[in-house]
């Protein structure tokens, strides 16, 4: 085919592949949101493969949730060293160390699952070492993503990163049910394993030279000081951080153990429930698309009040709904929870100095996932003592409870998006960070949309 031809009869100059990405989608930020979509879509699949493998291998609901307890555990002991260490050394050199510590772990996992009969220890162990990489994985990544963004399309570029991920993950969640059904679960773990390798050589050749350089703080002890005072000094921060550790946990418990629990004996296997799953990504994809064109103005009660939703997934399995009834809920969940993610990220974009993201990040990261090991842990046991019916109702139920609680804390109805987002400067002292950056009274511009 012949080159284009412009007016004047000289060929049309090509346009480079970067014009035609948005001008703020860098170089970094591409690389970025490339490697999310490929560990979402191996990831989603693994989580799905897990449970079923335990049960496959002759475990019990108790079981599964040891499993998952032992994935979430080294989340709780080395967010906040990960986060530390992640302000201190480049953050993408931690997250590919990470990815190879997954990629690694889900290999030998994959093995056991295709080759023996894995025993429960081991399984455990495995999960664990790839729990301990994401526990430094996030933190950075997190860190590095907000560093990449500029102030004013921190919005747009945080509902595209998430709707991006969201989407492979809709894919991944189906294609490893049906994988499951068709091959067993060892493959989908091989495939997880093949994803983290190619996100950590992706993330590779990301290009830090440009970003801002963060001047070393005092040691990792004072560095972990300094991120609880950013944290502690902010009601909306760890008010939302509380409500998450409770509603973390027990959704986590719901769709880790009682979900594969359900689907295996009221709807009809492991593909049912990678088809819902499924419709839980496709409502992140719904709500990023929205976020991509709503900015609210109250950014953290707009997004409190979409966590609401959360509870219907563990009502559903409750009843338990038809295959298509469990869809409809897991799809507006997703959607909701999709919402409170952007303006949650834009709010951390807007309010934490940038060389303290990372720290910041972990404490959330902590607080959020510091109850997850022990309820998928109890998971078993509840069901024992109670009954899987009542359990499922009391995780709704704990949902709905947290989040009108923390609605009382003033900060979180109070906070507003800055005219100018961008990441705050450094600041210092315990009185440059006792209120929000933008209330109420201090942007009084009307709202133009977040995950």
């Amino acid at each position: 085919m012949s080159p284009p031809v412009a007016p004047s009869g000289a060929p049309a100059p090509r346009t480079p592949a970067s014009r035609r990405r948005p001008a703020w989608a860098g170089r970094n930020y591409s690389l970025l949101t490339a490697a999310a979509v490929v560990t979402n879509l191996g990831s989603h699949g693994a989580l799905v493969a897990t449970a079923f493998a335990v049960l496959e291998a002759g475990g019990t609901g108790g079981d599964v949730g040891l499993v998952a307890a032992a994935r979430t555990l080294p989340l709780v002991l080395f967010l906040l060293v990960g986060g530390a260490l992640a302000d201190r050394l480049p953050r993408h050199r931690v997250m590919v160390a990470a990815n190879a510590l997954n990629c690694l772990s889900q290999a030998a996992l994959a093995g056991l699952v295709l080759t023996g009969d894995p025993q429960l220890w081991q399984m455990m162990l495995l999960t664990a070492l790839c729990g301990t990489g994401t526990a430094f994985f996030n933190p950075a990544a997190e860190g590095m993503l907000l560093s990449t963004v500029s102030g004013e399309h921190a919005n747009r570029a945080f509902a595209l990163f998430r709707m991006a991920m969201h989407g492979a993950g809709i894919g991944g969640a189906a294609l490893g049910g049906a994988l499951i059904a068709a091959i067993g679960p060892g493959w989908v773990l091989a495939v997880d394993a093949a994803a983290f390798a190619v996100a950590g050589a992706l993330r590779a050749f990301l290009k830090v030279g440009r970003l801002a350089q963060r001047a070393p703080g005092g040691g990792l002890l004072a560095d972990l000081r300094e991120g609880w005072t950013e944290f502690r000094t902010r009601p909306w921060l760890w008010g939302i951080v509380l409500q998450f550790s409770v509603v973390v946990a027990v959704v986590g418990a719901a769709e880790s153990v009682y979900g594969p629990l359900v689907a295996q004996d009221r709807l009809g296997g492991p593909a049912p429930w990678g088809l819902a799953l499924a419709c839980f990504g496709a409502g992140t994809l719904a709500g990023a698309v929205l976020m991509m064109l709503w900015k609210p103005r109250r950014l953290l009660l707009v997004g409190t009040l979409c966590v609401f939703p959360l509870a219907l997934p563990s009502a559903g399995l409750a009843v338990p709904l038809p295959v298509w009834g469990l869809c409809a809920v897991m799809l507006v969940s997703g959607a909701a929870i999709e919402v409170f993610g952007v303006n949650w990220m834009t709010t951390l974009h807007q309010e934490i100095p940038e060389e303290k993201f990372s720290r910041v990040s972990a404490y959330d990261w902590f607080g959020s996932v510091s109850m997850l090991p022990l309820a998928t842990a109890l998971a078993g046991p509840a069901e024992s003592a109670f009954g899987r019916t009542p359990a499922l109702w009391g995780c709704a139920a704990l949902v709905v409870l947290v989040t009108a609680l923390v609605l009382l804390v003033p900060d979180v109805r109070r906070v507003t998006r800055a005219a100018h987002p961008g990441p705050r400067p450094a600041a210092s002292g315990p009185a440059a960070h006792a209120a929000p950056a933008a209330t109420d009274a201090a942007d009084p511009a009307p709202a133009v949309i977040p995950g």
